[in-house]
This record gives structure tokens, C-alpha cells and sequence, in this order.
């Protein structure tokens, strides 16, 4: 069993954990939990009822943060011609077609954070499966890094766009900003995160569907929400 050290001990003593914490209360607990001396990432944790193992109950997608997450988002995009050129107005840090795709599958280079690809792409970046699905970063529809408007993706994901994808043991985890920003922005934040995930309900899913949800910083721990 992993030890914890002494600031995560003393954060966590000031956690009731026979509570569930209303949101804004929570934001601002987690602000007065001495845990690191770097601006850490807020994370929202969410357990789901469905069942993973069901393809009709996987649940992924993406929001787009309204203040955005924080950090600087490394995006490649797979495209040629026109839509390249539209990627890289839009500020796409990496851009190729068939010759990213080698680079990639050859070089194993996989130095973003994003991957963005048009639809007439996919016959090519679908080789990339075994090296960006383990990471988390094989373009899907689902998703919306596959499309034929690029420009307008790599701006969103730039902005503060966070992809999220229910687990084996049916949780999601997914940023939603930096321990710095305002308590409203990460209020806001969160607020969003969780409508978008209610909103992917899978058809199938049966019971409850959002039946726990924490927030937490990098190095912190995990503080209960009220679930609605």
C-alpha cells in the first residue's frame, strides 16, 4: 500500500469523509489544502452505472470547457491540402498527411497531447491504433477529432477542450482547470464536465447512472461531492 507523505496526511485529516461537500464548498476546501508548491491540476472523478464490458454502455465524449483547463495543448492533425492549411491558421502545432502518419508508425513520435484527423484520413491513421489508443489519443467521431472541420477542433482543444472516457471499473476522470483559477470558473468548469457526462447516458444504462463524484487536486485528496 503506497504511503502518503506528510502534507497529503494533514490535507486530508481536514476532509469529513462521511460527507458529501456541495460543490462550491468543495472548490474552496481544496484551495486551503496545503499540498504542493506548484499550480496543480483540478480533477473531477466520477463513478458510473453502466458496464464497461457492454459496447451499447461505453460512455466517452467531449465539452469544452468554458475558462478552459490551464494548460498548453499540443495538437497534431492528420490532413492534406486545404484543410492542412485551414489546421495550421487555426494553430496546430503538428500537421501531415500520409507522411505524419510514417512518422508516427515509424519513429514512434507522439509528442501531442491532441490528434485531429479529416475522415479521408483514417484509412491511413487507423495503422496508428496500437500506439495512440494505449495513450489515449487515437482520433474517434465520437470524440470529434475526426472531421472534416479542423480549423474549428484544433481552436476548441486549444480553448480548453477535454475528451473523457468511462474505465474498466466504469469511472471517468478528466481535468477541469488549475488550483489558481477563481472558484467560480472552476465551479463553472465542473459544471459543465458533469452536464456533458449526463448527457452521453448510454440508452442501456440501468439504475443510477452518476452514483459518485469527487474533486481533487494533483497531489490531494479526493474530496465527496453531492450528487444530484
Amino acid at each position: 500500500m503506497a504511503k502518503h507523505g506528510k502534507r497529503y496526511r494533514a490535507a486530508r485529516e481536514k476532509v469529513d469523509r462521511g460527507r458529501r461537500y456541495e460543490l462550491a464548498e468543495a472548490v474552496a476546501l481544496l484551495k486551503e489544502l496545503d499540498t504542493a508548491d506548484f499550480d496543480e491540476t483540478v480533477e473531477v472523478s466520477m463513478k458510473l452505472g453502466v458496464d464497461p464490458r457492454k459496447g451499447d454502455q461505453l460512455v466517452r465524449g467531449s465539452v469544452v470547457l468554458p475558462h478552459g483547463t490551464g494548460r498548453t495543448v499540443r495538437v497534431a492533425v492528420f490532413a492534406e491540402g486545404e484543410a492542412a492549411e485551414a489546421a495550421r491558421a487555426a494553430g496546430a502545432d503538428f500537421v501531415g498527411g500520409v507522411d505524419l502518419v510514417e512518422r508516427v508508425q515509424k519513429e514512434g513520435f507522439t509528442d501531442f497531447d491532441v490528434a485531429i484527423a479529416v475522415p479521408a484520413m483514417m484509412r491511413h491513421v487507423g495503422k496508428l491504433g496500437r500506439i495512440l489508443g494505449p495513450q489515449g489519443k487515437m482520433p474517434s467521431p465520437k470524440a470529434g477529432t475526426v472531421t472534416d472541420n479542423v480549423a474549428l477542433a484544433v481552436e476548441e482543444y486549444r480553448a480548453g477542450r477535454v475528451e473523457y472516457r468511462v474505465d474498466d471499473t466504469a469511472n471517468i476522470h478528466a481535468p477541469v482547470g488549475k488550483k489558481s483559477f477563481p472558484d467560480e470558473k472552476l465551479v463553472e468548469n465542473v459544471n459543465a464536465l458533469v452536464e456533458s457526462v449526463l448527457a452521453a447516458k448510454p440508452a442501456a444504462a440501468r439504475g443510477t447512472y452518476l452514483q459518485k463524484m469527487s474533486l481533487s487536486s494533483t497531489m490531494g485528496p479526493g474530496i465527496p461531492l453531492v450528487v444530484r
